[in-house]
C-alpha cells in the first residue's frame, strides 16, 4: 500500500488557525450556554472574583469549566491517539480501541464495580485497565516480531477476550453490569476537578510526547523497509509510540468513558484539511478533536433540554454515517502505507 502524500497546496497555518479558533468559540459556548445561561459580562466578573458561595459561581467553577476542560481533553486525546495509530499501523481503520484500550477499561470498570468502588477509584481502575490491556497488546507484538498485522492481530484477539469477560461478570452480576452501563456509553456529566486533574496532566505530556516524536511517526508511516534504511529501530520505536497512545486514550477513558469514534474519524478530518506530515497532523488532529468533542457535548446537553443525551450516543450518531460517507469518498483514492 502507498503512504499518504506528505505536501499539499494548502496552507497548514490558516486551517490550524481555524481550528484553533473553533476551540475557543466552543468552550467559551459550553461555559455560556445550559438550563441556566450566564451572561459573557456575568462570566468575567466570576472568573475575575475567583470562586464564590453564589448559584452562578458554583455553576462555573464547579461544574462548567471542569466539564469544558474535560471535552477539550478527551477530544485531543482520543484524535491524537488515533492520528498516531493510524500512521504507525498504516491502518485507515486504527483507532485506540483496536490496541485494547477500550475493552482493558471496561473490564477494569466493570470489576470495580462488582466490587463496589465509586468515583476516583473507577478512575483509576479505568486507566490501569486501559494501561494493561495496551501493555499486553505491546508485549505480544514485541515477541512476535513487532509487524503491524500482528498488533492489528493481537488487538482484535485480546479485545475479543477482555469483552467476553465484561459480558460475562455483567450477566453474573446484574446490578455491576447497570453500574458499569454510563461509562461504556461515555459522557461528562460526573466529571470533577479531582478525576480531571491527574488524567488532564498525563495527557498534556503526552500531547507533548506525541509532537516531540512528529518524525519518527512519520517515517514509519513510510514503511518499515524504508525507516530501517534510514536509521530508525522500528521494533523500538513502534513499541514505544504504542505505548503513548495507550497513554493518551488511557488517561481520556478515565474520566469520559468509552467515546466512540473519536480517535478514528477525526484523523480523517484532520488530514482534508492539512496534508503536510505528522508535525502538522498530529495538532491539527488534537484542535479538531477537540472542538468536536466540545460541541457534542454542548449539543448533547441543549438539544433535549430538560433532558441530557450523553455525548458518546451523540457522537456515534454522527460518527457511523459520517464513516460510511468518508469510505465512499475514500473509494479507488489513496489508502496509507
Amino acid at each position: 500500500m502507498r503512504s499518504l502524500p506528505t505536501s499539499s497546496t494548502r496552507p497548514p497555518h490558516r486551517a490550524l488557525a481555524l481550528a484553533a479558533l473553533l476551540c475557543l468559540l466552543f468552550a467559551l459556548l459550553s461555559i455560556l450556554l445550559g438550563p441556566v445561561s450566564i451572561p459573557p459580562g456575568q462570566l468575567l466578573a466570576i472568573l475575575a472574583g475567583g470562586p464564590q458561595n453564589t448559584p452562578a459561581s458554583r455553576i462555573v467553577w464547579y461544574a462548567r469549566l471542569p466539564r469544558t476542560a474535560a471535552c477539550l481533553l478527551a477530544g485531543a486525546a482520543l484524535a491524537t491517539a488515533g492520528a498516531i495509530l493510524q500512521n504507525v499501523l498504516a491502518n485507515p481503520m486504527a483507532s485506540p480501541g483496536i490496541i485494547g484500550v477500550n475493552a482493558g477499561a471496561g473490564l477494569a470498570v466493570t470489576l470495580c464495580c462488582v466490587c463496589t468502588g465509586t468515583g476516583w477509584v473507577v478512575s483509576g481502575a479505568a486507566f490501569l485497565g486501559a494501561a494493561g490491556a495496551a501493555a499486553l497488546i505491546v508485549l505480544l507484538a514485541h515477541k512476535t516480531g513487532a509487524s503491524r498485522m500482528t498488533v492489528v492481530l493481537s488487538g482484535v484477539a485480546v479485545n475479543s477476550l477482555l469483552n467476553s469477560a465484561s459480558e460475562a461478570l455483567g450477566i453474573l452480576f446484574r446490578e455491576a453490569g447497570a453500574d458499569s452501563a454510563d461509562f461504556r456509553v461515555g459522557g461528562f456529566s460526573a466529571v470533577s476537578i479531582p478525576r480531571l486533574l491527574p488524567a488532564g496532566a498525563a495527557i498534556l505530556l503526552g500531547l507533548g510526547l506525541a509532537l516531540s516524536l512528529a518524525n519518527e511517526i512519520e517515517l514509519l508511516s513510510m514503511g518499515e523497509a524504508s525507516a530501517q534504511g534510514l536509521g530508525l529501530p522500528v521494533r523500538r520505536t513502534r513499541a514505544l509510540l504504542l505505548g503513548l497512545a495507550a497513554l493518551l486514550a488511557g488517561a481520556s477513558v478515565s474520566f469520559c468513558g468509552l467515546l466512540g469514534f473519536v480517535g478514528l474519524l477525526v484523523p480523517h478530518i484532520a488530514r482534508h484539511f492539512i496534508r503536510a506530515g505528522s508535525a502538522w497532523l498530529l495538532p491539527m488532529s488534537a484542535l479538531c478533536g477537540a472542538a468536536l468533542v466540545t460541541l457534542c457535548d454542548l449539543a448533547a446537553r441543549l438539544l433535549f433540554a430538560p433532558y441530557e443525551l450523553p455525548a458518546g450516543i451523540l457522537l456515534s450518531f454522527l460518527g457511523g454515517p459520517f464513516f460510511i460517507l468518508l469510505l465512499l469518498k475514500q473509494r479507488g483514492g489513496r489508502t496509507y502505507g
